[in-house]
């Protein structure tokens, strides 16, 4: 995911005379998926070009997952410091250095940023140019001084910012993920417009760092997940002091640098130092002149079939492009799937039903395959929904982390989904995408042997929950038991 291709100004104007290239494959992006589709397809023998005019690695190293994670840790050292008492730590209240914790932000950026580096893909083989794109044909591109034919191309330009045209927006100052993590004055009260996941991830590093925060959401914080699920994560965000406004939509923006007010539909006035726009992305496809290739696009990004085929049968769009879910791991996904079918000629669709994305709020919050609403549309009186909460598994107890619980929703022993909120649920939804992808049983998780005492017993407990009914409560089996006691010798 990149920033590719975000204005015509940024598309070189070269008076060199122009260099032609042929290549097997041509790929515009460096982010998530272009790099995958370039380390995968060069290592194997094909010709690659990769075309980058912003920085490599795009959205996710520069801007968005690890710069948000890398302060979302500074939040939670700093909250720990405050939070010992029950453990027999004596609080205190840390002195927060929020430039120095924005060090640690790029430090982690510059620590990841060799692995994708220009160097390291030339190293590969990879031809990288630095230019901004467009196709001028069906089969050409134009960056800068260069026409590159391909035999396939692949469009992998990520997304941007969306920022939604509120009034008075462009009369004050306003950061997006672009830019928040370049700024070193600490927010003394930070207004968030977004309730999703990236807008209430910035609001508790926030509030943990010292920033007073609001969040603004014009309908239902984390409105996409199971909101049972939601409740524990904004129960938590909320008694952390973090105000979280739904059914709040902006309506004007006033004030200048320091002194913002949003002003909502139903009256309302939030005040606030700094503003973070987080309403959501949009797909930078805009720029490419698709349509002298053939390609069909809208708001969401290129039209593609499951194999990821564009309306131009030789170009391919992958990850935020491909306008699908806008998730680093899936833009690596649509990127190995497109192998296959590159360079071996192979039939090669992708699946959606196994994808996971979890929220890193603490708690965090994940989800994969159906919720449970999803899944009672789709199933009725065939679905089965199994619990486990966290207050019932022993590490959890010795860690203080109790809240939250799992749900897996289960159609004739097989899972259709699962919902985790509680610690660590970006790492315990992998079980279930393993079980998912693979069209395991229920049974497959119940046998696992968990080691003791760990946070992955909470899956193997819930799929023991599957079995409670038929083997506990069940007056055959307790019939049958009785009888083998008596004749066994």
């Amino acid at each position: 995911m990149n920033a590719l291709n975000t204005t015509d100004a940024m598309l070189k104007e070269s008076t060199e005379p122009m260099e032609k290239i042929k290549t097997d494959i041509l790929i515009i992006g460096a982010g998530s998926g272009g790099l995958s589709v370039a380390a995968g397809a060069s290592q194997m023998g094909a010709d690659v070009v990769l075309l980058e005019g912003h920085k490599m690695g795009g959205d996710c190293l520069n801007f968005g997952c690890v710069p948000s994670k890398a302060l979302i840790a500074a939040g939670k050292q700093a909250h720990a410091m405050s939070h010992g008492a029950k453990f027999g730590v004596t609080p205190v209240m840390p002195e927060v250095s929020y430039a120095a914790a924005k060090d640690h932000v790029h430090k982690v950026i510059d620590t990841i940023a060799p692995v994708d580096s220009q160097e390291r893909f030339e190293g590969m083989g990879v031809r990288v140019i630095r230019e901004f794109s467009k196709f001028i044909d069906a089969k050409t591109v134009q960056a800068g001084p260069y026409q590159i034919t391909a035999r396939r191309v692949v469009i992998s330009t990520g997304s941007r910012p969306f920022v939604p045209p509120i009034p008075g927006l462009d009369t004050v100052p306003y950061e997006t993920n672009e830019t928040l993590f370049d700024l070193r004055e600490q927010p003394e009260h930070l207004i968030i417009i977004g309730g999703g996941p990236i807008g209430l991830e910035m609001a508790q590093a926030h509030v943990r760092l010292g920033s007073k925060v609001t969040v603004l959401e014009g309908a239902k914080a984390l409105g996409r997940d199971d909101p049972e699920m939601a409740e524990v994560v904004l129960n938590r965000l909320r008694a952390e002091g973090i105000e979280i406004a739904e059914g709040q939509i902006a309506e004007k923006i006033a004030g200048s640098a320091g002194a913002i007010e949003i002003h909502t539909k139903d009256g309302s006035v939030f005040a606030g130092s700094h503003l973070l726009m987080a309403v959501g992305r949009q797909p930078n496809v805009d720029k490419l002149d698709l349509e002298k290739a053939g390609i069909e696009y809208d708001r969401r990004g290129v039209k593609t079939d499951m194999a990821l085929k564009t309306t131009n049968s030789k170009v391919y769009a992958i990850g935020d492009a491909a306008g699908r879910h806008q998730f680093t791991h899936v833009a690596g996904y649509h990127g190995a799937t497109i192998i296959r079918s590159m360079l071996f000629g192979l039939p090669a669709k992708i699946r959606e039903d196994h994808i996971p994305y979890a929220t890193y709020t603490d708690p965090e919050l994940a989800q994969v395959g159906l919720t449970e609403a999803q899944a009672r549309e789709a199933y009725s009186d065939k679905l089965e929904v199994v619990r486990f909460p966290y207050h019932e598994n022993d590490r959890a107890i010795a860690e203080g982390k109790t809240e939250g619980l799992i749900k897996v929703m289960i159609v004739k022993g097989r899972p259709v989904g699962a919902s985790i909120a509680g610690a660590h649920a970006g790492e315990l939804i992998q079980t279930w995408s393993l079980v998912l992808a693979n069209k395991l049983k229920i049974g497959a998780v119940a046998a696992m042997i968990a080691p003791y005492p760990t946070l992955a017993e909470i899956n193997k407990r819930a799929a023991g929950q599957y079995y409670v009914p038929r083997l506990f409560d069940n007056p055959t089996v307790k019939r049958v038991v009785r009888f083998v006691q008596k004749v066994l010798p």
